[in-house]
């Protein structure tokens, strides 16, 4: 494993604990597709920093218990927008 990828991992770990953003917001910022975003923070941190892959796994599940509000908010805003 490249030590390229060590640290892309870190830096995407460290961006979204931080800013406490989704793996879409994360992979928006840094311009490379959310697959990887994911399999980067994932697999490959839990291989480097146990501290901030645990960090992580704690933020992404909680983004993955409030999705459901965020999809039924954006879809309400969708809507309202529009002329009945």
């Amino acid at each position: 494993m490249s030590k390229f990828k060590y640290d892309r991992s870190v830096l995407l770990g460290t961006y979204i604990v931080e800013n406490n953003v989704t793996v879409r917001a994360c992979a928006a910022q840094f311009g490379i597709s959310k697959s990887t975003v994911h399999k980067d923070v994932t697999n490959k941190l839990r291989n480097c920093d146990k501290n901030l892959y645990n960090q992580v796994r704690e933020v992404l599940e909680k983004n993955k218990a409030e999705r459901h509000l965020r999809g039924g908010a954006a879809t309400k805003e969708k809507y309202l927008g529009k002329a009945l």
